[in-house]
């Protein structure tokens, strides 16, 4: 099996991303659903503008990638980036935060946006 390398540059940035507690939640979320922002909002009871800046930092340094699915924004993991087994290692470590989007689910709030 081939591991793939990141400079170190790159892995400090990525890691620097992943050193917010809650783009990493974001982010070990995705790694198991697809979410949109309107979830995130309701899950960090944090305003949708904050939430969006945590989604663009991630989008834009290649980690989460966006599809429209009709007027909304579904946000997942890109697995494709060259980041991808960076950020895999590190969820790895980390407890799965899908008991979130159970609670969300329960309360009737999941994908609200639809």
């Amino acid at each position: 099996m081939q591991v793939s390398t990141v400079d170190v540059e790159k892995a400090a940035s990525i890691l620097k991303l992943l050193g917010d507690k809650t783009r990493l939640t974001m982010v070990k979320l995705l790694d198991s659903n697809d979410c949109c922002v309107c979830e995130f909002v309701e899950i960090f009871k944090a305003s949708q503008p904050a939430i969006s800046q945590h989604v663009r930092k991630l989008k834009d340094a290649g980690i989460v990638r966006e599809a429209r699915k009709g007027q909304w924004i579904i946000y997942s993991l890109n697995k494709e980036s060259e980041y991808f087994p960076l950020v895999q290692d590190v969820l790895h470590h980390i407890p799965s935060q899908d008991f979130k989007l159970q609670e969300l689910a329960e309360q009737g709030l999941r994908i609200s946006c639809e």
